[in-house]
């Protein structure tokens, strides 16, 4: 992956809620956007296979007007036939390494890796751009997901030098802890998308890397 590129996995990850009309979810990941969002991971489990390849495909073109990068979760066929910036992979989504095999040069692989570490290293070695832990706090999004514990964060940068995010039940309340322990992405949902401001939510979490950054080693920044 290219170095511009890994240096720009640092920031807010706008995860997309389920139920939201395309016209909506637009609406809110441009709010986003707008508020400094650097990646959109596009989740829909719905069955309507039109509909979530046409509202892949103007999340792409949104992303792209912002200087961003969409993924989609757990879909790598999906993410191939609208041209996504990557795709990121739970642990029954397929084969990290067949998916980095079939993406294209320069797209992203994401990898959950929970509570362990050590699914975290294979990640890292299959070719993954950066590997995620949690919950890190309990989730309304997935209330019975394992809790993870925030020293994998370091561990990730000393360990595997690969960018390390930070997912579940995160607020811009919870977030600083998180920044200072290690982790360079934050996924958000509900806290994200169901502000009553999209666009000022994002960049109050933009803002919270910007402080913790001038406290970040060199290296730290990738």
């Amino acid at each position: 992956m290219a170095e511009a590129a890994v240096r720009s996995l640092r920031g807010l990850y706008a995860i997309t809620p389920d139920c939201l009309a395309p016209n909506i979810l637009l609406e809110r990941v441009r709010a986003a956007l707008m508020g400094g969002a650097v990646l959109v991971q596009f989740r829909d489990k719905g069955r309507d296979a039109a509909r979530r390849a046409g509202t892949a495909r103007a999340l792409c073109s949104l992303c792209r007007q912002f200087g961003a990068r969409l993924l989609i979760n757990d879909d790598l066929a999906l993410a191939l036939a609208v041209d996504a910036d990557g795709v990121h992979l739970g642990a029954a989504d397929g084969e990290l390494a067949a998916a980095r095999r079939a993406l294209p040069a320069g797209a992203l692989l994401g990898a959950s890796c929970y509570d362990d570490f050590e699914r975290a290293r294979g990640a890292a070695a299959a070719g993954a751009d950066y590997v995620a832990f949690g919950a890190i706090h309990p989730s309304s999004t997935k209330p019975l997901a394992v809790r993870a514990p925030l020293s994998l964060f370091a561990r990730c940068r000393a360990e595997l030098q690969l960018p390390a995010c930070a997912i579940g039940g995160i607020t811009v309340e919870n977030a600083a802890p998180l920044l200072i322990a290690g982790a360079d992405l934050l996924a958000v949902v509900s806290d994200l998308f169901a502000a009553p401001d999209v666009a000022s939510r994002a960049a109050a979490y933009q803002q919270l890397f910007e402080e913790n950054a001038r406290d970040l080693p060199q290296s730290a920044t990738l």
